[in-house]
């Protein structure tokens, strides 16, 4: 009677992809290890489905190197960043000396605008909370088109194209000139966090500073929205990142917007998909 024993010596590294209706989620770890399991993440899609909205979400935690995404294609394809733009806006003003800090206040123009809250003088910080569209044209125009274009160059900020001088205080705003996919805002954001941009500390953290939109002794929230109203539908944005737990995880959302009533979905999807991965809670 033989005895036949088989050994198997093997390794599999094994990557997911897991499906939920329209929700695709990559779960892969950093290392190299095989150990891992993939992660079970929740269906983002049911958050857009609620507000009866089409769009995109893409969440990064950048300790486990895992991304959850909702509407991969969307996430990389190229749209106008809008508003988001200001976060680099505000880079280059404090750093070349446009404005001497995020409290120097700007003159209004007098000019009503359909935002109540923009018609009144007001300084960068505050502007940045208010997404004062004037404000930003001024520390553009004052930047210059060749200044504009070299600090793009040197970010490699979307498809860097600012147009000509003639755009030079609405390039971010128009869909035929600078573009941004969701996933390049991550990488953006990263880079930010990590105070890999070509500013000085004081500039970055003045900008992270202003970037805060909710602190509590649990986490801090950072973000920029963006309403893009040169293209059909109106797509809106919100950017940021949410470090809690010892990690951070950078977010990128966009949503079709058909009202201005549809302009708090964005955050609420954004927060609602951050609460499926247990953030935004109380810790015990």
């Amino acid at each position: 009677m033989q005895s036949f024993v088989f050994t198997v010596i093997g390794c599999f590294a094994v990557v997911s992809v897991i499906t939920f209706g329209t929700m695709y989620v990559v779960a892969q770890p950093a290392s190299t290890s095989s150990e891992r399991p993939a992660v079970k993440a929740p269906n983002f899609g049911r958050h857009f489905q609620e507000f009866g909205r089409e769009g995109s979400i893409l969440i990064y935690d950048s300790k486990n190197n895992r991304i959850y995404e909702h509407n991969p294609q969307r996430n990389v394809t190229a749209i106008a960043p809008a508003s988001t733009f200001k976060i680099f806006n505000a880079l280059v003003a404090l750093e070349i000396g446009i404005v001497p800090d995020d409290v120097a206040v700007l003159t209004w123009d007098g000019i009503h605008r359909e935002i109540d809250a923009w018609n009144h003088d007001t300084n960068l910080r505050q502007a940045f909370k208010d997404s004062t569209v004037w404000f930003y044209q001024v520390l553009a125009r004052r930047t210059g088109y060749e200044r504009m274009q070299q600090f793009i160059n040197k970010v490699g900020y979307g498809n860097r194209k600012i147009g000509t001088a003639a755009d030079i205080d609405r390039f971010w705003l128009q869909q035929q000139l600078l573009q941004i996919t969701p996933k390049e805002q991550i990488k953006f954001l990263q880079r930010l966090y990590q105070s890999d941009l070509p500013f000085s500390q004081r500039t970055i953290n003045l900008v992270k500073e202003i970037m805060i939109r909710e602190q509590t002794p649990d986490y801090t929230l950072r973000g920029k929205t963006g309403w893009l109203t040169s293209r059909k539908p109106n797509v809106g944005w919100f950017v940021g990142y949410l470090e809690q737990n010892k990690n951070v995880y950078f977010f990128a959302t966009t949503l079709d917007m058909l009202k201005a009533e549809d302009a708090p979905a964005r955050i609420e999807i954004t927060r609602r998909s951050l609460k499926d991965l247990g953030l935004l809670a109380q810790i015990n």
